[in-house]
């Protein structure tokens, strides 16, 4: 979902070294292995600036405490290696996700946005692909209970299933159509209004999906 600014109060910054790590095996990530997919997805990894959430970010593949987490988007495949993308009524092209709720888990929001936004559910346990971590110099959260001025925005590859409809919450985009699209496809529908590493986004989830775990 767009973040855009909430006025309604501030929160503490949370300290990193006090925070757990989201509570998921991780895999081999040591600085050989980060250097390597910089290097294979160097838009990915060059620092951004969002303007709509006036944010600097950085994407690694070192994931974020816990605590940082307000964002979550999952690279989707079919059991055919295809990738789920939803349309909204701006005929903007997405990756399942969104913003965390109020003292909701990781595994949960990602659930509840995947059947909301493509009408899909999990098969197997989500694999992180890594974050961005955000500094805004907004005066505020864009919720009241969400880390500041730093978050961070998650992603992964899952296998799903597309064994509904979106639920379409009336708080969230209106989704009109979800594709099942093979990855060059999705890759050339996100890239419409879209910087260069979303592109090597979905790449990133095709080249970790195909390597062993």
């Amino acid at each position: 979902m767009t973040d855009t600014t909430d006025t309604t109060g501030t929160t503490d910054t949370p300290d990193p070294a006090r925070t757990p790590l989201i509570p998921r095996p991780q895999r081999p990530a040591d600085a050989g292995r980060a250097a390597e997919l910089a290097a294979l997805f160097p838009a990915l990894h060059a620092p951004q600036y969002w303007d709509w959430g006036r944010y600097d970010a950085q994407f690694s593949t070192a994931l974020p405490p816990d605590e940082l987490v307000t964002n979550i988007h999952l690279v989707g495949f079919t059991d055919t290696g295809r990738v789920v993308l939803c349309r909204d009524e701006r005929d903007h092209w997405f990756l399942p996700g969104g913003t965390r709720e109020h003292g909701e888990t990781v595994d949960s929001c990602l659930a509840r946005e995947l059947r909301e936004e493509a009408g899909a559910r999990l098969l197997g346990e989500p694999v992180w692909l890594g974050a961005h971590r955000c500094v805004t110099d907004d005066p505020v959260p864009y919720r009241p209970w969400q880390p500041h001025p730093e978050k961070a925005w998650l992603w992964g590859w899952a296998e799903v299933t597309v064994d509904s409809v979106p639920t379409n919450p009336e708080d969230g985009e209106q989704v009109v159509e979800v594709r099942a699209a093979e990855p060059a496809e999705a890759q050339r529908l996100l890239l419409h209004g879209h910087e260069a590493w979303w592109g090597e986004l979905i790449e990133l989830a095709v080249e970790l999906r195909a390597r062993p775990r």
